[in-house]
């Protein structure tokens, strides 16, 4: 049987970069070479696409322009592949067709619908959820709103845009304390940590928004709670299921870049320390939250337990996790019994799947009766 041509696109322009390379290192790495060939497809900070560059490569800081063939994906899906870039022209005769995406990209112009879209254009099947999805759950205003809409529990929170807080700063400040300190500042369309701040007093927010407002248009703030960190593993289409959760102990204040990237900064249990209704409930939620946004191929949804109470409440959703052998969402897969390999494998197939399934809609539509005519009046 013929390999499966498999594009793994990684880096991209966000401020996760460096993350998303650790991932598609990973993924790369454990791809079944007798049934796929793979591949790399990297872009740059400044956005550039290069085929043909190993994610290492750019790990140790060699330069792309130096390593691949500059290419582009194309739009339109008569062609459905990447094609060279030389001399400033698009090589259309030496196109390589993809079978299927994998994107392992992480924040903005990867993870938040927009490389979704242009996979759709190219009508080329691929990993994760679709542009709707992508984007609603990138977007941690869109995604809160829509959780709650579907009755799932969650902190207090309020959001404002970067230009109400050039505009009126000491305003906004005064509608942000009205959740109480601490809280938590974040930008509303990044991960990973990036640009997150804890704050207990007035000071301490002016800085934390400024930072916040350096990496995003909107921003969120969020109450705090006394909590424990519980994450689910969903992998599925229009019936997922959920993994056994996993507890992770921050040896850091809370779940900063830091504690999620430095080895020994945080501890990872798996399957968590929960009693078994807890368990159940925390996989019911986990499948709502996947289903509420449409969710397709995987998600890892991040939930707190409350300390005092054991109430669960949903966090946030996460499109494309991390995906290092140790990151949480393959882990929790593993202790529940499918290994990262079979788990990339599953990811394909349901890539496959989802994409026989939206080709079953029509995409012309024919009036009964005679030909409508058309042109100027």
């Amino acid at each position: 049987m013929a390999k499966k041509r498999v594009a793994v696109i990684f880096g991209g322009r966000s401020g996760e970069h460096q993350v998303s390379l650790n991932s598609a290192a990973s993924v790369i790495g454990a791809l079944d070479k007798e049934r796929y060939e793979i591949i790399p497809v990297a872009i740059t900070p400044e956005g550039k696409w290069f085929a043909g560059i190993e994610p290492a490569q750019l790990l140790a800081g060699e330069d792309p322009e130096q390593l691949g063939q500059r290419v582009v994906l194309l739009a339109d899906p008569t062609y459905g592949g990447l094609a060279p870039v030389g001399d400033g022209c698009v090589r259309v005769e030496q196109l390589c067709p993809i079978d299927v995406a994998f994107p392992v990209l992480h924040g903005t112009f990867g993870e938040d619908g927009t490389v979704q879209g242009l996979l759709e254009l190219a009508n080329i099947p691929y990993v994760g959820a679709g542009v709707m999805a992508s984007a609603v759950g990138m977007d941690k205003v869109m995604m809160k709103t829509v959780f709650a809409r579907h009755g799932l529990p969650q902190v207090r929170f309020c959001h404002f845009l970067r230009r109400d807080w050039e505009r009126d700063p000491e305003a906004v400040l005064d509608r942000v304390e009205q959740l109480g300190y601490p809280v938590f500042v974040k930008p509303a369309n990044l991960g990973s940590s990036v640009g997150i701040s804890k704050v207990r007093n007035r000071e301490e927010l002016r800085e934390a928004i400024d930072l916040a407002a350096g990496y995003d248009r909107k921003i969120i703030v969020e109450e705090f709670a006394d909590v424990r960190e519980v994450e689910v593993s969903v992998l599925g289409n229009d019936d997922p299921m959920a993994s056994l959760p996993g507890e992770i102990i921050p040896l850091n204040e809370f779940y900063d870049y830091e504690a999620k990237y430095v080895e020994g900064k945080s501890r990872l249990v798996i399957p968590a320390q929960l009693p078994g209704e807890t368990m159940l409930e925390l996989q019911k939620l986990a499948i709502r939250a996947f289903k509420a946004l449409d969710c397709a191929g995987l998600a890892r949804v991040d939930f707190f337990l409350r300390r005092d109470n054991g109430a669960v409440l949903i966090n946030e959703i996460n499109t494309i996790p991390g995906f290092t052998r140790t990151s949480m969402y393959p882990k929790m897969w593993e202790v529940t019994g499918i290994p990262y390999q079979d788990l990339l494998d599953r990811l394909i197939e349901l890539a496959l799947e989802r994409h026989r399934e939206k080709n079953r809609s029509r995409t012309t539509f024919q009036p009964p009766g005679p030909p409508v005519k058309t042109g100027r009046f």
